[in-house]
């Protein structure tokens, strides 16, 4: 299993029945696959899709059928399209229960910083700073370094994409909460060590006496 595959098994558990929840761009979308119809979640996307399924299989893609990335969807039974001016309506008037978004870093306060500069070959802010305002429970689905960096610092030096604080952290290493007193080491994936999430974490961490290993959707 990659890590993009952990992170969106992990994600999927935090999903409940009925759930009308937001999938960002990237890896938050590989989540869908990992939730069963059956739970009746729908899944919206800013490009004004309520009712996202799983990546169709090859050659069965849709050209009009696209999440806010422009990767290509299934539908499930019930689901809509609307304009942009309902969907931004749906997110700013707090009516989505959860969004999962990638992140380029998260600090120990739990602030999430996922955009750069506009113009530049990196990613813009998009609807991110919308969706972390808006929606009740922001969770954070990103690997736990790049370019042997580390993205769980001890404060952010991007720009932030909300002064809020989000509610859980998922990566390939861990799950970390993110609380007043600091970042909390929830889980661990399986087979990772303590050892490995410290020497992979910029961020000091607030470690219980017993972590468990993650369960994956």
């Amino acid at each position: 299993m990659d890590a993009k595959e952990l992170i969106a098994r992990r994600v999927a558990r935090e999903i409940r029945a009925g759930m009308l929840v937001n999938l960002g761009i990237g890896l938050p979308s590989l989540v869908a696959n990992y939730v069963p119809q059956s739970l009746g979640v729908f899944f919206q996307a800013e490009n004004g899709v309520i009712g996202l399924g799983a990546r169709p299989p090859e050659g069965m893609e849709n050209l009009g059928l696209t999440d806010a990335g422009g990767g290509f969807v299934s539908a499930v039974p019930g689901a809509a399209s609307i304009d942009s001016a309902m969907s931004f309506g749906l997110i700013r008037g707090g009516h989505l229960d959860m969004t999962v978004l990638g992140g380029l870093q998260v600090d120990e306060a739990g602030r999430l910083a996922n955009w750069k500069v506009p113009g530049k070959m990196v990613p813009g802010m998009g609807g991110a700073m919308d969706l972390v305002t808006g929606a009740a429970r922001v969770v954070v689905a990103m690997q736990h370094s790049a370019r042997g960096e580390s993205k769980v610092v001890k404060s952010c030096d991007l720009p932030l994409t909300s002064l809020r604080r989000v509610d859980l952290v998922v990566t390939e290493l861990a799950a970390l909460k993110p609380t007043e007193e600091g970042l909390v080491l929830l889980e661990r994936a399986p087979g990772v060590s303590l050892k490995e999430i410290r020497d992979a974490t910029e961020a000091d961490l607030l470690i219980p006496g017993e972590v468990p290993e993650m369960e994956l959707a």
